[in-house]
């Protein structure tokens, strides 16, 4: 018979006042979506669609009391869903778009955004909508391929 092991000890104790800790966490979310670039002169102009992850970055000074910078699933229940249910399988447009008003009488899901929808600026709407949920989120990266991603995180002392 084998010998039973001695349970294992890692005593953490809290970490010195000197030096206070961050911590941080990251969610994956993936989702998939369309768009095209208006004013660019390569093949994003066309109309095209990606599979795109969404990397979402938080922190915090310390945990909560069970430990942690917060529940994973409360990220996935908050921007995950806001993105299944905002961006997911929808064309994201420049609002001046010439294609939209034909796309809106095939009744095509799409949104459209003051700005071109590029990875940039794809991030920071993602960025700014965990910040109006109040979740401590720092950065967001999205990858629009296995190969490219942008990120989006403010400037020290800026909230988005």
């Amino acid at each position: 018979m084998p010998t039973p092991m001695a349970p294992l000890d890692f005593p953490l104790g809290p970490t010195a006042e000197a030096a206070p800790a961050f911590y941080r966490v990251t969610k994956e979310v993936h989702f998939c979506y369309g768009h095209r670039l208006l004013n660019y002169d390569g093949k994003c102009r066309n109309l095209h669609g990606h599979n795109g992850k969404a990397v979402i970055t938080l922190e915090t000074r310390g945990l909560d009391a069970l430990g942690m910078v917060i529940d994973f699933g409360d990220v996935k229940r908050v921007i995950g869903r806001w993105i299944d249910e905002n961006l997911d399988h929808r064309m994201l447009l420049h609002r001046d778009d010439p294609v939209l008003p034909e796309l809106r009488r095939l009744g095509e899901p799409v949104v459209t955004m003051d700005v071109n929808p590029t990875a940039e600026n794809i991030a920071r709407l993602i960025y700014a909508q965990g910040q109006s949920h109040g979740l401590p989120i720092v950065e967001v990266t999205l990858w629009e391929a296995e190969n490219s991603y942008a990120t989006y995180r403010p400037a020290a002392g800026e909230g988005g």
